[in-house]
């Protein structure tokens, strides 16, 4: 009987640790936004699944843009998908920032990006979210040096 009611307890257990990994319910007002040193002053993320510095890690992460903010052409080592959640987005293809030549996008719209695909960013005169979802290690590399936010002085 002792043996029966171990196990029993090691299946429960067992089960209650696959459906913790299993099932995350992240709430809006529970999301903690943090300056992001690998984007622009201003810009903001928050971290919904996932561990962006683990390779193989499913990544889901909100990008908080300002009103009237940039990210310079940049590339990812990843391939993503971006979702508007709030807001506008500008995004334009290539090395060359040109708002001429981009789109913007509004809330609900979906934009996937294969990895190594060199695009830029830009926002109106709101702010706007973005939700993105790749695979990690995260990473970007500006296509100028001299735009790597990561590079510049205080």
């Amino acid at each position: 009987m002792k043996k029966l009611l171990t196990l029993a307890a090691l299946i429960g257990l067992a089960g209650s640790a696959l459906a913790q990994d299993a099932v995350t319910m992240v709430k809006p007002d529970a999301l903690t936004w943090k300056d992001n040193p690998n984007i622009p002053k201003g810009g903001q993320t928050a971290v919904l699944v996932g561990d962006p510095t683990k390779a193989g890690s499913v990544v889901v992460q909100r990008v908080k843009f300002p009103p009237n903010y940039k990210v310079p052409p940049h590339t990812h080592p990843y391939a993503e998908t971006v979702t508007v959640i709030s807001g506008s987005v500008g995004f334009g293809m290539g090395e060359k920032f040109d708002t001429t030549k981009g789109e913007v996008i509004k809330t609900g719209a979906l934009h996937a990006l294969p990895a190594k695909h060199a695009h830029y960013v830009w926002t109106g005169n709101e702010e706007a979210i973005i939700q993105v979802q790749f695979v990690g290690p995260g990473g970007i590399d500006y296509i100028d040096p001299a735009d790597d936010p990561r590079k510049k002085t205080q």
